[in-house]
């Protein structure tokens, strides 16, 4: 396993040390399931927008569409 030096402002090492203390482990073994958790998030949000995408192209929505309707919504909601 490798290691890295990671820099934390203290009232987030505080924190960190807190919820590690709480769950009878290690600092480094909670930040690396942090890590983990991040990592397959990104990952699930990246094949939703995949999916959003391939769907919205066949129906021939475009980002510009997309940005017009929310525009579009905004404008009517702050009335």
């Amino acid at each position: 396993m490798s290691s890295v030096n990671i820099s934390f402002n203290p009232k987030l090492l505080k924190e960190i040390d807190k919820i590690a203390q709480e769950e009878s482990r290690s600092r480094s073994e909670l930040i690396r399931e942090a890590a983990r958790s991040y990592i397959e998030r990104k990952r699930r949000w990246g094949r939703i927008f995949e999916v959003g995408s391939e769907s919205g192209h066949a129906r021939g929505i475009t980002p510009d569409v997309v940005n017009k309707e929310i525009a579009a919504y905004r404008r009517e909601k702050q009335k």
